[in-house]
């Protein structure tokens, strides 16, 4: 208790508040803006954190990293844009519930369980550190293979009424996730002699291209994010909190799931979100499918990826090793403190381990608290002309998409996978398949090949492997089941050519990834991919049967979506759209290589908006004048670095 009473009183301190306090809203805003996360912006802060003592230090640093993802719902409620990867399994059901005129439930629901699930993992963090040692010290390599596979077994879900397509689709996910320098062999795998790719696909830009992208085709279509004319009110809100609160057994399972789980080195945040997304899909509820607005969708990987945090710093602090990426950037701070993980942050410096702990509680209260007063504000935004949002949303994807390497390449990348992406939504193909395989493929290649080097192939006979995997196989051999059983009352869709075409280049891409595999890299870097492609190929091929060989009949309205809230083929008003966003990323890519970011944005955002209908120069011009101090304030002054001399600037100093 008097270490309890020290820390507070420590941490009562006006200028520890107040850097706990400027830590919150910078995570805010960081997590509104896609591209950026929490990663770069922790790592932008320990600089300003030299000359602070430990408590103010660690106020600010965990202050941010605290809310990143309690604010990346915002754009990924309304837009269906992921803030941050965290909130890619959010989109779902949030930008659904968006679409029918309940954002603001959807924002309420998100708040108070982002709220709850950060102090569960406070919680969880005090309790768990001193008896935290020997359970992590317990887990092997083959366990944590284990863990990633179950993990995985999720697609089985995620797909729904489609489990082949699901498969296949984690399958080219995880295939994407090998390419670059291979960090077993150190070789290049399929980079095809680009040096941009020797560090694989960056994350943030395959996600950015993966959801937000097909979405803004999607809101072109409809004209505004809502579909109908309801105003948000605080009933709204409210009702969402109601929804948490009533459904608290959820909340506090899935803040386990997040705190126990990211406990876990290599266990990241984008997975603990699909598994507790997973986990609540499987007892659905009353209400909407899941994929198509269903309230849970999103009280359960908030509450998830905000008890992570709390997670995540127990094997920080009890022993140096980073539960996540955002901690080993935290671990310099240690250093730069002079603090040493492990027995002395529990004993003489246990008062800041802690404040550490009250840090983290008070953060997600105070950024939760912040987001619900704003709460009706944004979700007014659902109302605003999609004339105006698309050309706006774009300005932050693509240049959040530059600032991540200062390349031409990211803006090639942004709209390769956002292709990808508009085409996977159109034929059915469930992206959250392809997102998780894509983050778990790096961490299972990787325990995979520890365990086969240390253990050869005996590792499988342990006792929570083989729970662990028998859990993952069962899951989806039971979804697949049910499919069969459920596939001559559901409706299925029709054969359709672009649909047989997509799953036979799978099948191709499969053969030609295990022939270069076996072909061009040694053993130790070839065996994983070359077993993902071999996978990649079979249901590929089982996706093509199935579809040719389907039962034609018609197709009730909403039969074959699938619980992922992927939508139905459709022809050329979708195709319009998509064409239409991939030719405004392209037009504001070439004007900031030309011109600049700022000259960019200024003069996109106020064609975009004119183009796409506005009948007013005056707000057009103003729009865009407030969307370039935006992207200044953002990527000038808060997240500061050099940019590339557009051309033009090259032009006048050859003159």
């Amino acid at each position: 208790m008097d270490l309890i009473l020290t820390a507070i009183a420590e941490m009562a301190q006006p200028f520890r508040m107040l850097m706990l306090v400027i830590g919150v809203f910078a995570g805010l805003v960081v997590g509104v803006v896609p591209g950026i996360g929490g990663l770069f912006a922790m790592a932008l802060l320990i600089p300003m954190t030299y000359n602070m003592d430990p408590y103010a230090a660690f106020a600010l640093l965990l202050g941010m990293g605290s809310v990143t993802t309690t604010s990346d719902t915002i754009p990924a409620i309304l837009f269906g844009v992921p803030g941050s990867v965290g909130a890619a399994a959010t989109v779902l059901d949030g930008h659904a519930m968006a679409k029918k005129g309940e954002a603001a439930r959807a924002f309420g629901a998100s708040y108070s369980a982002s709220m709850i699930g950060g102090v569960f993992g406070a919680l969880v963090l005090a309790a768990a550190i001193p008896v935290m040692r020997p359970l992590v010290l317990y887990l092997k390599t083959p366990d944590f293979f284990a863990i990633c596979a179950f993990g995985l077994s999720i697609v089985a879900i995620l797909a729904g009424s489609q489990p082949l397509k699901g498969l296949a689709a984690a399958m080219l996910g995880m295939l994407a996730s090998f390419i670059g320098i291979d960090s077993i062999a150190g070789i290049e795998r399929w980079s095809f002699g680009q040096i941009y790719l020797w560090d694989g696909l960056p994350i943030s830009l395959v996600f950015l291209g993966l959801f937000g992208l097909p979405e803004l085709a999607s809101l072109l279509l409809r004209g505004s994010i809502q579909g109908n004319a309801e105003r948000p009110t605080y009933a709204g809100m409210w009702q969402g909190i109601r929804d948490t609160l009533r459904e608290w057994p959820l909340v506090l399972r899935c803040s386990a799931i997040g705190s126990l789980l990211g406990a876990v080195p290599g266990i990241g945040i984008a997975v603990l979100d699909w598994i507790a997304y997973g986990h609540a899909s499987r007892r659905p509820g009353p209400g909407p499918k899941f994929g198509q607005g269903n309230v849970r969708g999103v009280i359960a990987p908030e509450s998830a990826n905000n008890a992570k945090e709390g997670g995540s710093l127990i094997p920080t602090i009890a022993f140096g090793v980073p539960g996540s990426a955002s901690m080993s950037i935290l671990l310099g701070a240690f250093v730069i403190h002079g603090l040493v993980p492990g027995p002395d942050m529990l004993g003489k410096n246990a008062a800041l381990t802690i404040s550490m702990v009250l840090s983290i509680a008070v953060a997600n209260i105070v950024g939760a608290v912040t987001c619900l007063l704003l709460t009706r504000q944004l979700a007014r935004i659902a109302q605003v002309s999609a004339a105006i949002l698309v050309p706006l949303v774009v300005t932050f994807i693509v240049v959040g998409a530059y600032q991540t390497n200062m390349s031409a390449f990211d803006f090639l990348l942004v709209m390769l996978v956002g292709a990808v992406g508009m085409g996977m939504k159109e034929l059915n193909w469930p992206r959250s398949a392809f997102s998780l395989g894509f983050v778990l493929g790096p961490s299972l290649e990787n325990y995979f090949f520890l365990a086969y080097q240390i253990s050869g192939w005996s590792w499988l006979k342990q006792p929570l492997v083989l729970i662990l995997l028998g859990l993952a196989i069962a899951g989806v051999v039971r979804q697949t089941v049910s499919w069969i059983k459920a596939r001559g009352s559901t409706g299925a869709l029709p054969p359709v050519l672009p649909d047989i075409a997509a799953s036979s280049a799978l099948t191709l891409l499969g053969l030609a990834g295990v022939i270069t595999a076996m072909l061009d890299f040694p053993f130790e870097a070839a065996i994983f991919p070359a077993i993902t492609a071999g996978l990649l190929t079979l249901f590929s091929l089982l996706t093509t049967v199935q579809t040719v060989l389907r039962w034609r009949k018609p197709v009730s309205p909403g039969a074959g979506m699938t619980p992922a809230g992927e939508w139905q083929p459709s022809d050329g008003p979708a195709l319009k759209g998509n064409l239409t966003v991939l030719g405004l990323c392209l037009a504001l890519a070439f004007l900031v290589l030309l011109a600049g970011h700022l000259a960019a944005t200024f003069v996109f955002v106020a064609g975009g908006i004119w183009m796409l209908g506005s009948r007013s120069p005056k707000m057009a011009l103003a729009v865009a004048a407030g969307a370039t101090l935006c992207i200044y304030a953002v990527f000038d002054l808060l997240a500061s670095q050099p940019w590339p001399a557009p051309w033009l600037a090259g032009l006048f100093k050859a003159f």
